[in-house]
């Protein structure tokens, strides 16, 4: 597919979606060109995906990253495992995961030119720990899953930035110590955007990250949003307008979230 852009050519595109595997919680199945049509949709010049599958069963064994791409009219994407194996039986992805293996992560998809990428492994929560969900009287004890960024050197107008992707523990303290700790790993390259799930609100974020919020949004849960957990986060001031949008599109339970900017608009 040749990307025609439907933007003026400085400004980008910039999408966040946890895609839940590909599922729409309405029927609770996966269905590929649903999948491919909604990202088709999102048109996107760069797309941080959360919740991605490779060769799972649940998702009729597809690569949800190589789908994205060939949706999107993107020229480069890059997958990065945070678990290998099905669905009760994980174990964290090692250093390197054979492509025939079934494997959950995230992913970046763009439109413009990757230097180079890389799968930034995040700190592991070693012990379990309480937590009380809505509903429950008592707390019960849970394991943290693994979690881990993908980060790549984008050719975009203006420039070379760098974009990540992730998707960050669900537990309170600990998201915040991986934030901290990924900004911290992935400072010193150059402008940074950082882009994905944080399962935290906005004022955690920014206290956490110390990156500036470019989209402010509810994204969650996706049926009637009530909050934002689904974050564009850059490590410059945004001077000038930018366009924000939330999508509800037929799968996953977040909406998904993007915002149109003119990247050399990024203030020092």
């Amino acid at each position: 597919m040749t990307f025609e852009p439907s933007r003026q050519t400085a400004c980008v595109r910039l999408a966040t979606f946890n895609v839940l595997h590909g599922c729409a919680p309405s029927d609770g199945l996966v269905d590929l060109d649903r999948f491919t049509t909604a990202i088709g949709e999102l048109d996107a010049d760069v797309l941080a995906l959360q919740e991605v599958d490779r060769a799972q069963p649940r998702s009729h064994g597809a690569d949800l990253t190589a789908a994205a791409a060939e949706a999107a009219g993107a020229v480069a994407s890059r997958f990065a495992p945070a678990l290998q194996g099905v669905p009760g039986s994980w174990r964290r992805a090692g250093p390197t995961v054979d492509s025939a293996e079934p494997a959950y992560g995230v992913s970046l998809v763009s439109r413009y030119p990757m230097l180079d990428a890389f799968a930034v492994p995040l700190p592991a929560l070693p012990f379990r720990v309480p937590m009380l969900f809505r509903g429950q009287r008592w707390p019960v004890m849970v394991d943290d899953e693994p979690r881990v960024a993908v980060a790549a050197r984008l050719v975009v107008p203006g420039g070379v930035i760098t974009v990540a992707c992730t998707h960050l523990s669900f537990l309170p303290c600990w998201n915040s110590l991986q934030l901290h700790w990924l900004v911290r790993t992935l400072r010193g390259a150059g402008p940074l955007l950082l882009m994905g799930d944080l399962n935290m609100l906005p004022g955690t974020v920014a206290r956490a990250s110390g990156l500036h919020a470019l989209a402010s949004a509810r994204t969650f849960p996706a049926h009637a949003p009530t909050g934002q957990l689904d974050h564009v986060l850059s490590s410059r001031r945004l001077l000038g307008r930018a366009d924000v949008r939330v999508w509800d599109l037929p799968l996953s339970d977040h909406r998904a979230l993007s915002i149109d900017l003119d990247l050399t608009a990024l203030g020092g």
